[in-house]
């Protein structure tokens, strides 16, 4: 039996649990808190911070191969352990240049894949030479540690701008895109560089955080083909090993921009577990204990998932809402198992099947999950 660690217990390391149970595999969690999700779903949790360098040498020796669940570890740290024979997946030269967006950014651009134009400002005294290429509004965003809308802003005069940077002092400047979708695509690469892709799928986001997700996008197949190889060279150049979710933007003109990369399980994947052959939580965990790869296609027409969100400070765990969207044909509730709701934070998810490719149905399923989330 494989024994993986992960570092993370939130609910990406949940969402793992069923794939555990049905691939043999034994989850071991670092995470700080025993309220974390995935703490129900471990075989064995050591509660310590992510970044706790000491705790994952204790989860190196537990298991045979350790992941992540988010992105805030210690490099360097962590390298240190690799030297001394801990296996990471993905290895940790893969998450080198993306943990850091200015980094990632740069990386992306050396790929010659495309990306907003971008800069990085790190004395302010030289901002205004630089801000004149760009027009407002622009978009900043704090460089590290950014998830779920939080440190990303935009900024519609310089006055503002100014204000904002006292407040980081690591962030990136882009160009604000008008778009006219956001689009996002999970893809895995295995031990034996196999890529597999997910059926693109179509973001909808408010206040930067994903509201809603409808796979699969209605795309051109040019348009598909070329974001399915933005994401098989983003993955082989990494020498990945798991899953990544790939964000990006289809401008009004139909160019495709790469937005971010996220070194993990993605919210855009969500939707896999029950409209996909293979969920992205298996795929991932059969990418890194060294299996085959599974089937990513979609086993109905199309699905639409909607994130239940938090919308007031409460402890409750919405439970008529929750029996109401139970009630749908064909959906399928997730609830995370947090113990405080607030403005914002993702309590839960609700994925429902559909038997066609029709936009108006998908948006109409979208609005009915949220008629009953937002009711009060």
């Amino acid at each position: 039996m494989k024994r993986v660690g992960v570092i993370g217990g939130g609910q990406l390391a949940w969402m793992m649990g069923d794939a555990a149970k049905k691939l043999g595999v034994e989850l071991i969690v670092q995470t700080p808190s025993k309220d974390d999700p995935a703490v129900a779903i471990a075989q064995e949790t050591i509660f310590a911070s992510v970044d706790d360098a000491n705790a994952t040498k204790i989860l190196a020796h537990k298991a045979d191969v350790i992941t992540f669940e988010n992105e805030f570890v210690n490099l360097d740290a962590l390298s240190v352990l690799a030297q001394q024979g801990a296996c990471f997946r993905p290895r940790l030269d893969a998450l080198t240049p993306l943990l850091d967006k200015y980094h990632q950014r740069r990386y992306l651009q050396d790929l010659g894949l495309p990306v907003p134009y971008f800069f990085a400002l790190e004395q302010q005294e030289h901002l205004e030479s630089k801000i004149k290429s760009l027009d407002f509004p622009v978009v900043l965003k704090s460089r590290r540690h950014g998830y779920d809308g939080q440190g990303t802003f935009i900024i519609q005069d310089l006055t503002t701008l100014q204000q904002k940077l006292s407040d980081y002092t690591l962030f990136l400047i882009e160009e604000f895109i008008p778009f006219e979708r956001e689009l996002a695509i999970i893809a895995a690469r295995s031990t034996d560089g196999e890529v597999v892709t997910y059926p693109i799928v179509e973001t909808q986001q408010e206040q930067q955080v994903c509201r809603r997700v409808i796979a699969p996008a209605d795309l051109t197949l040019d348009l598909a083909a070329e974001i399915e190889a933005i994401a098989h060279t983003l993955l082989n150049s990494l020498q990945v090993v798991g899953v990544f979710g790939i964000e990006l933007f289809l401008t009004k003109n139909g160019k495709v921009l790469v937005n971010e990369i996220a070194p993990r399980t993605h919210n855009s994947g969500h939707f896999s577990l029950d409209a996909c052959k293979t969920s992205q939580f298996e795929q991932h965990l059969r990418a890194v204990a060294g299996l085959t790869l599974g089937d990513p296609s979609l086993k109905c027409a199309s699905a639409v998932m909607v994130n239940l969100l938090g919308y007031e400070n409460s402890q409750s765990d919405y439970q008529n809402q929750r029996q109401q969207l139970a009630e749908i044909p064909q959906s399928h509730v997730y609830w995370y198992g947090k113990t405080e709701s607030r403005p914002g934070r993702k309590l839960g998810h609700v994925t429902v099947l559909l038997g066609d490719r029709n936009w108006d149905t998908a948006n109409a399923t979208a609005h009915t999950i949220e008629s009953i989330w937002y009711s009060r």
